[in-house]
């Protein structure tokens, strides 16, 4: 399989992360996507970097006044007095009915969902990156190419239009079916993370030419919380375009594997024409977040159902955090999807 790979992802090292009050170094580390890349170039893919695209793909999903504060927050941060090597936010508005603030600190609270998202000096240029990965591997999917891998770090699918969250900082999924848009009428977006794709399902909400589908731990008790319920369907034209398939905390292969067929029934009843996996390993038994129970088994299943679809396809990495099965795993869907497309 081809793999798109930019080690400018590295530039992005987070040591700033709240859990459970206490501060500790994020779990989002640049060694995430250096062990994945080990391990696909162990199992023979082949690896290419990014084309440039600049800002224009950005720019079809993300908002002009959240870009500008990526690009510059950091060096308006570094000139604060007694300012932390992060940009993280210490407050955050009621946002509707709420005004766009001047002040730095209130704009750190309106585009920062969260504490899982500080903002360091090479963080723009870090996330810019994957979303030229994604956007190139979705080129090589438009160019012809059955399936493509967008091996991205930092992960994207929990930012929205204006916000960033979950570690993520540009929506490279989004960016991805987006770009697929502009040649294929219907894309659909099936997101495996174990954490619900809330940035993408707002992005695309009151759409109908995108369909999104996660399955995900059930967020009445788990990340994102707020968003990823199964009553989320779409608002306005978007109404029935959104499924959501939410798991109990720790369920293994079989029912995950059974959300996967319901997910790839409404695939087939929306019948795009091209698809993005929006592809988190972090479903893992043996991850360190410990939301579901998957085994290296079950990810070549799901790929091998996903693979049956026969669409074009764009696989973007997302989730997925330090542990021994971590490039085992990635090996181990990336040889299911080429299976089921035998």
């Amino acid at each position: 399989m081809r793999i798109v790979y930019s080690d400018k992802h590295a530039r992005h090292d987070p040591q700033s992360f709240i859990v459970r009050g206490v501060k500790q170094r994020s779990a989002e580390q640049p060694e995430r996507a250096t062990r994945l890349l080990q391990a696909a170039k162990e199992a023979g893919h082949e690896i290419s970097g990014p084309a440039a695209f600049g800002l224009a793909p950005v720019q079809a999903v993300h908002t002009a006044d959240y870009i500008d504060f990526l690009q510059t927050a950091a060096r308006e941060w570094a000139r604060l007095a007694n300012a932390a090597p992060e940009v993280v936010p210490n407050v955050h508005p009621a946002r509707y009915p709420a005004t766009y603030p001047k002040a730095l600190a209130g704009r750190a609270g309106w585009h920062q969902v969260d504490l899982a998202c500080p903002i360091g000096p090479g963080t723009w240029e870090a996330a810019l990156a994957p979303s030229e990965v994604a956007t190139t591997a979705a080129d090589m999917v438009l160019a012809g190419e059955r399936q493509a891998y967008a091996l991205c770090r930092p992960p994207g699918h929990h930012a929205y239009a204006d916000m960033a969250g979950g570690f993520c900082f540009l929506n490279n999924t989004a960016i991805a079916a987006q770009r697929l848009r502009g040649k294929h009428g219907r894309v659909a977006v099936l997101d495996v993370d174990v954490h619900h794709g809330n940035g993408t399902q707002g992005i695309f909400y009151e759409r109908s030419d995108v369909l999104t589908v996660s399955i995900h731990a059930d967020p009445a008790n788990y990340y994102p919380y707020f968003w990823g319920h199964a009553h989320e369907t779409g608002e306005g034209a978007g109404k029935g375009f959104n499924l959501n398939l939410p798991q109990p905390l720790g369920s293994p292969d079989a029912p995950w594997l059974a959300a996967g067929d319901q997910a790839l029934a409404r695939i087939r009843d929306f019948a795009p024409t091209a698809l993005v996996v929006a592809l988190g390993l972090d479903a893992s038994e043996s991850d360190p977040l410990q939301g579901l129970k998957v085994t290296g088994a079950g990810f070549h299943a799901m790929a091998r159902k996903i693979a049956s679809l026969g669409l074009p396809t764009a696989l973007v990495q997302e989730g997925g955090y330090l542990s021994d099965d971590l490039g085992r795993n990635l090996v181990q869907f990336l040889a299911g999807f080429e299976d089921g497309r035998k």
